[in-house]
């Protein structure tokens, strides 16, 4: 068995495929060691310090990692590892083992923008987020697609483990909020997949701060991307919303970001600029010039 290492559209997992399938229909992910009783490979790769979550499936073994290490300086030893683990006779997953599926459930949640609505699931949708203002725009995301169906939809926003939805004023989300719930579970129900993250697209502006290119930055755009995902990403996430640092100018001290899924065209969007991240960036940074755009 010979495993090569395979990047992924996010920094933090790292996929480790191996020349031969584990078996059909194989899926397992593990969030700690005692989840991976069915898994022995995954039992012993979470004895690793900086192993998150582990995932089998078809052909290989992806590995999320927290932050204290950067992959470039342990993939290669991890791939060893699996190696020999392997052809050393170990189990990659008990024999006569199958996947213990729990319901998934989705629940409407009002935002504070009267135009979006947010469906929150109990399971994790996408590791990564996607934005489809049409239904041109849905190639990654077949449950937006769909939901592109309804003539009221007007963009789809999908992060983690909720759906935002916007939608024209042609009706008031209590006259459809459960329709689209029922949809969305009867899509979850038929196997339907919400985020194909092998088809999402890097467009110039980048979906997540995970996209830029961190380390070639200037300091003050580090130290702004580090308070906007410490501080101002979990606030908005729970509007089901998202902002993203887009670029910082030096000369002009304007900040620049993306405003997603229920931040978009939230009337109190520019209250949230200009007293929260606004105000927020001046006093951790103490630099009262700084400005922050849309």
């Amino acid at each position: 068995m010979k495993i090569s290492i395979q990047e992924t559209k996010s920094p933090a997992i790292l996929k480790f495929e191996m020349d031969e399938f584990i078996g059909q229909n194989i899926q397992f992910e593990f969030a700690n060691i005692d989840e991976a009783g069915l898994s022995p490979l995954a039992q012993q790769l979470f004895h690793l310090p900086f192993v998150k979550k582990v995932y089998i499936a078809g052909n290989f073994i992806a590995i999320e990692r927290y932050n204290i290490v950067e992959w470039d300086d342990v993939k290669n030893e991890v791939a060893e590892q699996i190696e020999n683990f392997i052809n050393n006779g170990g189990e990659i997953i008990k024999s006569g083992a199958t996947v213990q599926r729990s319901p998934i459930t989705f629940y409407s949640e009002s935002t504070p923008n009267p135009s979006v609505m947010k469906f929150v699931s109990n399971k994790m949708l996408t590791k990564i987020p996607v934005e489809c203002k049409n239904i041109e725009e849905t190639d990654a995301s077949p449950l937006a697609k769909a939901l592109f169906s309804f003539s009221f939809v007007k963009e789809v926003y999908v992060d983690e483990n909720y759906i935002s939805i916007s939608k024209f004023n042609v009706v008031e989300w209590q006259e459809v909020s459960n329709e689209i719930r029922n949809f969305i579970k009867k899509f979850a129900d038929d196997g339907g997949v919400f985020v194909d993250e092998s088809k999402i697209v890097k467009s110039e502006k980048p979906n997540t701060i995970s996209d830029v290119r961190y380390e070639s930055l200037d300091d003050m755009s580090q130290k702004i991307i580090s308070i906007i995902d410490e501080y101002v990403k979990p606030a908005v996430a729970a509007d089901g919303g998202n902002i993203v640092f887009e670029s910082f100018n030096p000369e002009t001290r304007v900040v620049k970001v993306i405003m997603q899924g229920a931040c978009n065209g939230c009337p109190s969007s520019t209250f949230t600029l200009k007293n929260g991240i606004e105000s927020m960036l001046r006093n951790m940074l103490t630099d009262d010039s700084l400005v922050v755009e849309a």
